[in-house]
């Protein structure tokens, strides 16, 4: 097929170089020169702004859209669904909030744009192994996209969820599950560093690879990092959040479902950005004040 490809980050810069591998023709743009000649050297064709890019598309045109979440994601939507035409197809597949897939696609309907949200898995291993793809909309954009989800995607790897904002939603609830195990691991192996038994984390999360009921890419990932820094000393403990799991547990306050794991998981992370917290020292104060017990300055 032919494509338009909008995004050339470390996911998107792959994800083009897969397609182009896979024998489909790629129409790249980024904001950046440099990124767009990395990509002819990828197998990709140039293009200069969006609309030389739709030009360069027979029609009915596909584009795919892998810029950073929130206003950039929504401003190229917009900007498409101004030059665009009726049946083709814009996909979006960052992490966006499945409440403005829904809103998008009403906007584009009265011009028979389609839209297709698709939740995209793999980071950037996804050019070697392929990426899961989560995708959402309506059934017969999502057919005619089959031969390029088949080419991103490992055997099986990508399956239509539901309508417009199911594929971000299913999305969403994976990168809440994944925050969760996440912290699993490394509340498990902070304790083993920390035991009396001198443990080689890195050997023991290999073992753990071979059987355990725990085994997981999470913990193939969790060997990798060990064996190259054993104690991970040439990191810091700060831990960013791209948003998915907040906007998970926003809705399962809504729909009344209990998500304790994922919910302390993200606190965590909103801990480790803290040079010192002030809940902290005020816990140290009051046992100061109650009992009278030591502080440190």
């Amino acid at each position: 097929m032919d494509i338009g490809f909008i995004g050339l980050g470390k996911m998107g810069m792959n994800m083009v170089t897969r397609l182009s591998q896979g024998g489909h023709r790629v129409v790249a743009y980024d904001r950046s020169a440099a990124l767009i000649n990395e990509a002819e050297t990828k197998g990709a064709t140039a293009s200069s702004s969006l609309e030389d890019l739709i030009t360069k598309l027979p029609k009915p045109r596909v584009v795919w859209v892998m810029v950073p979440s929130g206003q950039p994601t929504e401003e190229t939507v917009q900007h498409l669904g101004k030059i665009l035409e009726a049946n083709d197809i814009i996909i979006d597949g960052g992490n966006t909030k499945f409440h403005d897939d829904v809103r998008r696609a009403a906007d584009l309907h009265p011009r028979g744009i389609h839209y297709i949200d698709a939740g995209t898995s793999g980071g950037i291993w996804g050019l070697q192994i392929g990426y899961c793809l989560m995708v959402g909309g309506k059934q017969e954009p999502v057919k005619r996209l089959a031969p390029i989800l088949t080419t991103l995607a490992p055997e099986n790897g990508w399956a239509h969820v539901g309508d417009h904002g199911a594929g971000h939603y299913v999305k969403m609830v994976h990168n809440g599950i994944e925050y969760s195990m996440m912290q699993g691991y490394a509340e498990g192996f902070e304790l083993m560093s920390k035991s009396e038994y001198n443990l080689n984390l890195a050997t023991i999360a290999d073992l753990w690879m071979h059987g355990s009921v725990v085994r997981s890419w999470l913990l193939e990932l969790a060997a990798g990092a060990l064996k190259q820094d054993p104690k991970l000393e040439q990191l810091q403990g700060y831990v960013q959040d791209s948003g998915e799991g907040r906007w998970m547990i926003m809705d399962a306050i809504e729909k009344d479902v209990p998500v304790p794991t994922l919910t302390t998981a993200l606190f965590t992370r909103f801990r480790s950005r803290q040079d010192t917290s002030f809940a902290e020292k005020m816990l140290a104060a009051l046992r100061k004040a109650f009992g009278g017990h030591s502080v440190r300055p």
